[in-house]
């Protein structure tokens, strides 16, 4: 099959989105696909040159035919041009879409909401079939945390949220909590699949602790425990920081933060102010280095929240797991990822925003480190046998197929309803 895949993000950036469909990207080729990715020219997170010298560029990375689209290079910081990005790049990515060579069937990363609208509207004109996959639950998540106020704009991508799920061919989702929502917001549930967030099992594996991070960093025997990924504001990672000063008097723990984001400079300067000599920052690694950060901890930390409502898994627990090390959790309590990690026995779950809790949870790993090593083996075999990136896509090519079977022709209620 030619499967087209869209997404806003892509390397040379990192982070969850770009690494996701990158690997997606790979998998299918050797399953034997020809594989086009749209995406837009690299602005956040980059490792290396952004290469923004042309608004269009068409590119062969790794095997893969990429086609980078316009958007606009606005500071992370700043919301409200963020939005306005959203909006731009989705028109473009629509209009160069309509450019490129037939395909079978398109797969479209969501959020932003808008992308996914026009990757629908690029299928119904080529009279192809859309898979959307649903990582987070916008506008919900920006609701919960408050970032989204505005009633009138709410109603809007409410509408955009419910039209996407009753119109697209396919909605994937990567937990059943995820999907139940889905459902409950207008979706067939015949047309919503619970496909899990795969992980790369052969590039990330058990490793040993004592490796070149720890010997650059002078961190030597101490019981590192680690954050890697988007420092914003849904991390709550002021809880890891009065964590970290609660347990200044145990010299043999260690905090260390790897990433970038919009709070990075707040938490820096709390470090700072409270003379937080045990919290360690590093920039964001590329993605080759990654599975060093794992592997030089002893126990990783997944922090959301409380306001974060959706039934949200972060990606970097399946990470976690693959590296066989332990997983202390402090997001709510209700959702699906404590549930994914009381099934695999992999680590601790607690409430967010309690440093109190997560210092006492870090004392039981640092004091009994035969548990951790345990929950870390059994996270690792859980996350081979049900989340590998061979299990995962496999179902997803199946998927793929039965739409591309079951394709149906453009329907003027489709574009009336919007």
């Amino acid at each position: 099959m030619k499967i087209l895949l869209i997404s806003a993000f892509f390397p040379p950036e990192v982070g969850s989105a770009s690494h996701l469909f990158y690997e997606l990207g790979q998998a299918l080729r050797q399953r034997g696909h020809e594989i086009t990715v749209l995406t837009g020219l690299p602005r956040y997170h980059v490792i290396g040159e952004k290469r923004r010298q042309s608004p269009f560029i068409y590119e062969k990375y790794h095997g893969l035919q990429v086609l980078r689209v316009f958007n606009l290079d606005v500071p992370w910081a700043q919301p409200i041009l963020r939005g306005l990005d959203q909006f731009t790049f989705a028109f473009f990515a629509g209009m160069a879409g309509a450019t490129l060579p037939a395909f079978d069937a398109a797969v479209v990363y969501s959020p932003p909401l808008p992308l996914a609208l026009a990757a629908w509207a690029l299928g119904r004109w080529r009279r192809r079939p859309v898979v959307v996959n649903i990582q987070d639950l916008f506008p919900q998540s920006a609701i919960d945390l408050g970032v989204l106020r505005n009633p009138h704009l709410i109603r809007v991508f409410r509408r955009m949220e419910s039209f996407l799920y009753r119109r697209a061919d396919l909605v994937t989702a990567h937990s059943e909590g995820n999907r139940n929502y889905i459902v409950n917001a207008g979706a067939d549930p015949e047309r919503v699949r619970v496909i899990p967030n795969w992980i790369d099992t052969e590039a990330i594996q058990p490793m040993d602790r004592h490796n070149g991070l720890r010997a650059r960093l002078g961190l030597g025997e101490k019981f590192i425990v680690s954050f890697a990924g988007i420092m914003g504001f849904s991390q709550d990672l002021e809880t890891v920081l009065q964590s970290a000063g609660l347990l200044k008097n145990q010299r043999d723990i260690a905090f260390l933060l790897v990433g970038d984001g919009v709070e990075k400079s707040k938490l820096e300067k709390i470090a700072r102010d409270n003379d937080l000599d045990n919290v360690h920052f590093l920039p964001m690694q590329p993605k080759d280095k990654y599975p060093e950060v794992l592997a030089a901890s002893d126990v990783c930390l997944a922090t959301l929240r409380r306001e974060v409502r959706t039934p949200v898994v972060p990606s970097k627990i399946l990470s976690i797991m693959a590296a066989g090390r332990p997983v202390l959790a402090s997001l709510p309590l209700d959702g699906d990822a404590p549930r994914l990690i009381a099934a695999a026995q992999c680590g601790i779950s607690i409430s967010p925003g309690d440093p109190q809790a997560m210092a006492q949870a870090t004392l039981q790993f640092y004091r009994d480190r035969e548990q951790g090593e345990g929950m870390g083996a059994m996270g690792r075999e859980f996350v081979v046998r049900h989340f590998s990136l061979e299990h995962c896509v496999k179902i997803l090519e199946s998927c793929i197929k039965q739409v591309c079977q079951a394709d149906r022709p453009l329907m003027r209620s489709d574009v009336q309803s919007i």
